[in-house]
């Protein structure tokens, strides 16, 4: 009988700065790997923060991952693969669920998507982002309440109206709308601002 072939792995690995070595995680993950019978295939390595979304060395992951070219990832945490927020690591996770690749974590055995309790998992992470963007929103909120009650301006900024320079365009001969077009200003604003400032009605 032929000899059955070691599952393929990948290795994503990531520090934040420089001063940094992902070196540790890969050798730790390296070993781990041969504890459980995987055939290293891949190594993926950057120096960037987890907070940015525009990682290189992900983007490789995903697209190795989408290309079927290796069958799990070994991460040594979570953190290592995003810092982003629940979200999008739900979403990078799905993202190589649907590729077919499994993902562990060195750090936290109860991550592993090929898991029974997985979908529960995904479920409580899901139900904890849910309630992270409303005390999100609920905090935003407070502040615009906060900021309107000491005067502050909330949305966009009012544009400027110079009164003077419509009554002059007005006094050579310019209607509504030929003036709005040549300020730039929409026409419902020019003249909610020129009635507001007490000027004669323009033509």
């Amino acid at each position: 009988m032929p000899a059955i072939s070691a599952a393929r792995a990948a290795i994503y690995v990531r520090v934040s700065t420089r001063d940094q070595t992902t070196e540790n995680q890969e050798r730790e993950l390296r070993q781990w790997a041969g504890r459980l019978g995987l055939d290293v295939v891949a190594v993926y390595a950057e120096t960037v923060s987890g907070a940015r979304g525009d990682r290189a060395a992900l983007t490789d992951v995903l697209a190795g991952a989408h290309r079927r070219e290796f069958d799990e990832l070994l991460i040594w945490a979570l953190d290592r693969l995003s810092r982003e927020g629940i979200r999008p690591m739900l979403r990078y996770l799905d993202a190589l669920a649907a590729a077919g690749v499994r993902v562990r974590s060195h750090q936290e055995p109860w991550v592993d998507t090929a898991s029974p309790m997985w979908e529960l998992l995904v479920a409580v992470l899901a139900w904890v982002a849910k309630q992270e963007r409303a005390r999100i929103a609920e905090r935003v909120r407070a502040g615009q309440s906060r900021a309107r009650a000491q005067g502050v301006h909330i949305g966009r900024k009012p544009r400027a109206v110079d009164v003077e320079e419509v009554r002059r365009r007005n006094a050579a001969g310019q209607g509504w709308r030929r003036i709005a077009r040549a300020l730039k200003i929409p026409m419902t604003t020019l003249r909610r601002k020129v009635t507001s400032a007490k000027s004669p009605l323009l033509r």
